[in-house]
């Protein structure tokens, strides 16, 4: 396939606009009308990979953020999304034109097992085609012996792995170790590994990108693992030989029980809770725990930190007290007492939210 050009002679206020027409489509929920936003544009000579990644892609970013904010329910948030995706499709096939040349290399796309946020990989896998590449786009939540039985059937240049959610850390550390071990080198992007890219590095992958165009290019100058060469040993991780990430991790089900009947005694509010409510708390609780194992397994405070006082924000947008927060954290810290890491991310999380809590109060102030 011909690669199509990156960038077309359109202007920030063409973008701009075409952003806002689309934003419009998926506020009404019309498929056909954010098709037509979408491929008008590039018709009208805003160049396919400007639309994808300065037109869909922070669109799809303020759909997340509505969603934060509480403006978008589940529901719409899913549907504009699921809009996007089809939009995205669309797209691809409307810019595919002229002759067939060969592919400047075959890449393998799929987001790590667990992980449902398909879109961001979608973007990177429509770039790629664009630019090119024969690409494998396998989507969303692909088990590792999976990607590994396609690697071996396919034999591409390159896997690029996307991982929004920082909890799939531990499995996306797997899914890296295995396609080394089958000689293909590694990409990765997207939120969970960090604004910096430290947990890509942590965990061993060949490269990391912050975005579809630095993954374009890094996988067109060539990843430093290059593919058939000799299988890479898995990176170590010397902090979990002290167990603390399996104990913690197989002990999440009894943990959320516990720190529920914690919260209980320690959040009287909680008692009058309809059984809606409890089943939202029952979800944060379990989402905690899961971000307060992933920070064990990459022994990094900064992801639990950070997780807790997004929670908090998170909590006050849905007018649930995010001063709750301090009672679930006293609850974890009576269960993991014998588990020293554990207990100092509980207590660096604790102090954290605190001076964020209090910002927040001093901003509103003034």
């Amino acid at each position: 396939m011909t690669a199509i050009p990156a960038r077309g002679p359109a202007t920030d206020v063409d973008r701009a606009r075409t952003r806002d027409r689309l934003w419009s489509a998926l506020e009404d929920g019309d498929e056909y009308a954010a098709g037509t936003v979408v491929l008008g544009a590039v018709d009208e000579g805003l160049a396919p990979e400007d639309v994808l990644l300065e037109v869909i892609a922070p669109v799809q970013r303020r759909v997340g953020a509505e969603w934060a904010a509480g403006r978008l329910s589940v529901a719409r948030e899913h549907a504009a999304t699921a809009i996007n995706d089809r939009v995205v499709a669309a797209l691809a096939h409307h810019v595919r034109s002229g002759p067939d040349e060969p592919p400047v290399g075959r890449v393998t796309v799929a987001c790590v097992d667990g992980e449902w946020h398909a879109l961001p990989a979608r973007l990177v896998a429509e770039v790629l085609r664009l630019r090119g590449w024969r690409v494998d786009f396998l989507g969303a939540q692909v088990p590792a012996p999976h990607l590994v039985s396609h690697l071996h059937l396919t034999a591409p240049d390159a896997v690029a792995l996307s991982s929004s959610l920082a909890t799939r850390l531990p499995t996306a550390h797997a899914a890296i170790t295995a396609c080394q071990a089958a000689g293909v080198p590694v990409l990765v992007g997207g939120a969970a590994f960090g604004a910096d890219g430290r947990y890509a590095r942590l965990l061993g992958a060949d490269a990391w990108a912050p975005e579809a165009r630095t993954a374009a290019d890094l996988l067109a100058a060539g990843l430093p693992g290059r593919p058939g060469a000799a299988p890479r040993p898995p990176a170590l991780l010397p902090h979990l030989r002290d167990q603390e990430y399996t104990l913690v991790s197989r002990s999440a089900r009894q943990l959320v029980r516990g720190t529920l009947a914690g919260l209980e005694e320690r959040f009287p509010p909680l008692r009058a809770y309809t059984d809606a409510q409890r089943g939202h708390t029952v979800d944060d609780l379990a989402q905690i725990i899961d971000f307060l194992t992933t920070a064990l397994y990459v022994d990094d405070p900064e992801l639990f930190t950070g997780f807790l006082t997004w929670t908090a924000d998170i909590l006050a947008a849905r007018d649930v007290p995010p001063r709750s927060l301090f009672p679930t954290l006293d609850a974890l810290h009576e269960q993991l007492k014998d588990f020293p890491r554990a207990l100092r991310l509980i207590d660096e999380a604790g102090r954290a939210l605190r001076a964020h809590l209090n910002g927040t109060a001093t901003k509103e102030e003034t």
